[in-house]
């Protein structure tokens, strides 16, 4: 199965429109019992979550997974740190190009792959507000242009 495949739970959009991923990473994600079962249930979200490295290993912050209805006693803390499951050269790889400055370690989306709980993880580069503008305005244009298209093909 290539990377970035399988049932999507989550997506951070956000993300594509903050930075230009450069490169994408496929990390395993370490959790608890409770945790996983709100994961099928497609109850996280991605949106405010970013990765940091630390002792050589990479953690998962701000990523909110909901509390499972049926956990009581055994439920887990919502925003907990997560810790990321990598091969050591792409840690290593990660460390070496994040200490360059304006490269951070977002995650794109969470999804089920093989019955395993994945996250996408993509090495961007923060954009500059003209650069947010002029995507917009290139999105604006294509949808302008599929509707014109779409208006012709009715004729």
């Amino acid at each position: 199965m290539p990377k970035g495949s399988g049932k999507q739970l989550a997506q951070n959009k956000k993300a594509y429109h903050d930075f230009f991923i450069e490169q994408t990473f496929e990390a395993g994600i370490v959790l608890k019992g409770t945790e996983i079962k709100a994961i099928r249930a497609a109850r996280v979200n991605l949106k405010d979550a970013f990765a940091k490295i630390e002792n050589g290993e990479i953690y998962l912050h701000n990523m909110h997974v909901s509390p499972y209805e049926q956990g009581n006693q055994f439920n887990h803390d919502p925003l907990r740190t997560r810790k990321l499951l990598l091969h050591k050269k792409e840690i290593s790889k990660l460390i070496g190009v994040t200490k360059e400055t304006g490269y951070t370690i977002v995650p794109l989306k969470m999804y089920l792959k093989n019955g395993f709980a994945k996250v996408l993880i993509g090495l961007g580069k923060g954009k500059k507000q003209y650069d947010k503008r002029d995507d917009l305005k290139k999105k604006e244009a294509k949808r302008d242009i599929e509707r014109a298209f779409r208006e012709r093909q009715k004729m």
